[in-house]
Order: C-alpha cells, then structure tokens, then sequence
C-alpha cells in the first residue's frame, strides 16, 4: 500500500486498468417510477459496486417490507430479501432490476435478536453478523468459548426462535492483530497503514485501526525509526475499531494508493459501502495481498478487550500484524480497515474490519492526499448500512480474559510505497503472503 510519505517526484499514482468506482454509482432507472408491470422482465446484471446504492434506494422506497440485500456474484445480480408477499414490492424491485426473495425475519427482528444476543451472551471470544443470504443472524465462537460459556450461548441463539440465529464454532481465537515487525512502528508494536486521507483542518493523515491508535501515540516507518506521525483520534473497543494519525511534516505528500507490491499500485478513487458477497482484497504487511468475499455486516465482535460493533465480516484471511491494513475493492473503492479475527492464512478463519465510510465520518476525514495536489481523491462519505450502533458498548464483563493470553493488542501496518508504479489488477496472480508486497494474494488483518 502506497501509503507512507512520497517525496513529489515520487507521488505520481498509476491510473491505466483500474477503473474509477465512482463510475460506477448507479442511478435506478426511469422505469423506476413507471406502473408497467414487469413481472416477467429479466433482471439485470451489476457490478457489485453497485449494490449499496440500488439497496439503499429500495430500502427506502419498501420501508419495512424491505429486509436485507446481497450480491450473487455468480449471477451478478442483486438479491433483495422481503418480507410478506406483496406483488406490488415484488414488481417494484424489478423495475429496478433487482430480484426479489421472500423471507421470514424482518430487519426489526433481526436487529431485537442481535440486541438479546449483546444483553445475554456478550462473551469474549464471540461474534455475530447479519448474513442476508440466509436471513439469520450468524453466531461464531472461537476455541476459548467452553463449558458455561458455550451454554450460555447457545441457550440465548436457542431462544431467539427458530430459523432466527445458528451458532457455530471456530478453530481460531478471535484476537486483534500486532506484532513486532517491519511495517509501522510505535510503542513495540507494528501494524499496517490504512488509507491516506485529509484531516478536517486539511492536514495529511492516514486512516488505521483502532486497537493501534490506543496502543501507541507516535508511529514510525522504520523499526525503531523516528516518529513520523501522530494519533489523532482513536476509538477502541465501542463503536468501531480506528484510528487518524496525523503525519508531523504538515508539507507530507500522501498518495491515496493502495502497494501491492512489485511495484503496482491500486488507485483509490473514494469510499465505498461493502455488499455481502462482493469481491475484497485485503493487504498487509504479514501476509501481503489476499483477497476473499463479504460474508456478513452490522457485526458485533467480543475481544478480549472489549466489544466492538459496526463491522463488516469476511472470509478473507489475515495474521498477526495485519491489522490497520487496506481492504479495497478492484475498482478502487476503500472499504474497510483490518480489525482483527481468527486462524491464519494457512488454516483460514472469519475477519472482521471497520468500514472506511464510518471511520471517515467520525474522525472529520476525507479520502485522498492532505498536502498539495499529491493524491488527490475525495472520499464519498455515504453510507447509512451497516452500523451496529446500538449493539455496541456490552463490556467483556467476568469472562472478560477468554482467550487473551498470548496475544498482544494489533495495529496497523504501513505498506510502503515504491513510488510509481503500474497500476495492478488486483484479480491477476500472484505469489502468495510475501513481506515484500509482492504479490497480489488476499486478504487480511
């Protein structure tokens, strides 16, 4: 990831086959508003950058028939779930090209079901999303959840009703993800740059975890290298999981590019919302690109320190040191921030990242470069999914050590950036996991 300071000769951002996600913002069509009934109209195809927008629409125009949306990535066509069957909101959806699935649980529902899971079995070591692919609320446990823990939990998804919730157990631990390295560096642990940004006062920043931002208050691009860079804003654990870091040199010139390595860029053009089931890459600097789907939003993940809300859940895999890092779209959308999960990029596990949308709103923030015209790329600050407010601030409570043990707090990692590069396509091969960024592998925190 291009995303520590870049001398000016240097800051030149490759552009060639990646193509803008603003592009591709989706206006519903006129038939939108139309009466012509188009119950046999054959649905249309999308990119999955798309999704957030079609759904939001939709959402608006349904009300509480709406419940949840996803992509089929196969098909690549979006699924809007409905409750009840109405042939009114069924042809509504058609008309915008979607199509329409009947389900059980309503949004309502599936939000009071995630507020009992939070009163009830806020247990470190667990965690649960919104999975609209099968309207249930998805539980995982890691290996530290055992005996009363697990009892209890499983007694709370019990209640909640059938064909509400499932529960199901991880081999992992669910953790944060630091590590004493070579990324960026502050207070003995080392984490991975985000995405650079401009702060509300217009000073060069970069965006990172949570975790990272509290562990340390100065960060470094070289082990044991002077500061370069100081926290600004950090939120950890609560209502999400990141941090603004401040470059001390106010003249820093930051491009908004994710490294992948060999010297490839990805041009990052603005924020983006995640869909279930799209596409995401993930880089850090343990495990190198990596690339995997989303699985789940508005999820609620118990850390040992503490619980965290408002995530986006993915199969992407991610190791120690990870954390902080770009999750992004092929297009150049920057969708999330390395949170923390379980197993590794060997075994796999769940992931779990802050959307970039959230953390740039909170923090006054803008997607691009902050200091002269390096980098330029406003942020899009939409983004009304996908926050978990209030299943948010449940402490750890008694049990509030399961599963800590070896592991340290995480943080961000700094992907350094090689100047200018040729702009990557992140779908091509590429060499699995290197430190040296050089290959586009998946993703990770």
């Amino acid at each position: 990831m291009s995303h520590k300071r870049i001398p000016k000769r240097k800051a030149a951002i490759a552009a060639g086959s990646v193509v803008a996600l603003g592009a591709a913002a989706l206006v519903l069509p006129n038939a939108m508003a139309s009466q012509t009934d188009t119950t046999d109209a054959a649905p249309r195809t999308f990119k999955s950058a798309e999704v957030p927008d079609v759904a939001a629409q939709l959402a608006s125009r349904l009300g509480e028939a709406f419940a949840g949306s996803y992509y089929d990535a196969d098909k690549q066509q979006i699924i809007i779930n409905v409750v009840g069957d109405d042939s009114n909101v069924d042809n509504e959806i058609r008309k915008a090209g979607a199509v329409p699935n009947e389900v059980d649980n309503s949004t309502a529902e599936l939000k009071a079901a995630a507020r009992t899971l939070r009163t009830d079995a806020t247990i470190p070591g667990t965690a649960w999303s919104v999975d609209p692919r099968t309207n249930e609320i998805r539980v995982t446990a890691d290996r530290t959840v055992t005996g009363a823990k697990w009892n209890r939990l499983t007694s709370t998804v019990k209640s909640l009703g059938s064909d509400v919730a499932t529960v199901k157990k991880s081999a992992g631990t669910f953790k944060t993800f630091v590590e004493g390295g070579d990324a960026i560096f502050g207070g003995g642990a080392r984490c991975s740059l985000g995405f650079n940004v401009t702060a509300g006062d217009g000073s060069p920043a970069f965006l990172t975890a949570g975790h990272c931002g509290v562990a340390a208050a100065e960060w470094s691009d070289a082990q044991d290298g002077a500061p370069i860079a100081t926290v600004d804003q950090a939120t950890f654990p609560g209502a999400g999981d990141f941090a603004l870091v401040k470059y001390d040199d106010p003249n820093t010139q930051a491009a908004s590019t994710v490294d992948v390595g060999n010297g490839q860029t990805v041009e990052i053009t603005q924020a983006a919302e995640a869909a279930v089931g799209q596409q995401v890459f993930r880089m850090g600097s343990t495990t190198g690109l990596k690339d995997g789907s989303v699985t789940g939003l508005d999820a609620t993940v118990n850390y040992p320190e503490g619980t965290v809300t408002g995530l986006i859940q993915t199969d992407v895999c991610a190791e120690p040191g990870d954390s902080g890092g770009s999750l992004f779209t092929q297009e150049g959308g920057a969708i999330g921030l390395t949170s923390g999960g379980s197993g590794d990029c060997t075994s796999g596990g769940e992931t779990f990242f802050q959307p970039v949308t959230t953390a740039l709103e909170a923090v006054g923030a803008t997607l691009g470069a902050g200091a002269g015209d390096a980098g330029a790329g406003a942020g899009d600050q939409a983004g009304e999914e996908g926050q978990a407010g209030e299943e948010g601030q449940a402490g750890a409570g008694e049990e509030g050590q399961a599963g800590a043990g070896e592991e340290a707090p995480g943080g961000a990692e700094d992907q350094q950036a090689g100047g200018a590069g040729e702009t990557a396509d992140p779908s091509a091969p590429a060499d699995d996991g290197a430190d040296d960024g050089s290959g586009l592998t998946g993703t990770g925190h």
